[in-house]
């Protein structure tokens, strides 16, 4: 299989002088992101030799918790979904779909 494109997704983080992040742009010229802000970015990369996620979170320190709690609820129903696309194990997405609305719930997400 040879590559036909090559895309690119690049971060850049602004730090204050004891390196937390302070700033997050982004940018995915081929989804048309052009240096956009965010709060905060979770990173999941597999390393198929050593058969280990390397993972990298970032968030700013003006986060808002009640926005980081939000964001962790949409990243576990995105992965039960994504699980469910890649791996067809529809009981599994349904028991982590059945997780994220406890989660919701206990942390009172759900209004």
């Amino acid at each position: 299989m040879s590559v036909k494109h090559q895309s690119e997704i690049k971060f850049n983080i602004g730090l204050d002088e004891n390196k937390v992040p302070e700033e997050i742009l982004w940018e995915a010229k081929d989804g048309g992101i052009d240096n956009e802000e965010s709060k905060a970015i979770m990173i999941s990369v597999w390393d198929h030799k050593k058969k280990d996620t390397l993972r990298m979170d970032l968030w700013t320190k003006d986060m808002p918790v009640d926005e980081m709690k939000q964001f962790y609820h949409q990243t576990l129903v995105s992965m039960a979904d994504t699980f469910e696309r890649a791996t067809d194990d529809q009981k599994m997405s349904a028991t982590m779909r059945d997780f994220c609305d406890y989660f919701a719930e206990k942390l009172e997400l759900k209004k």
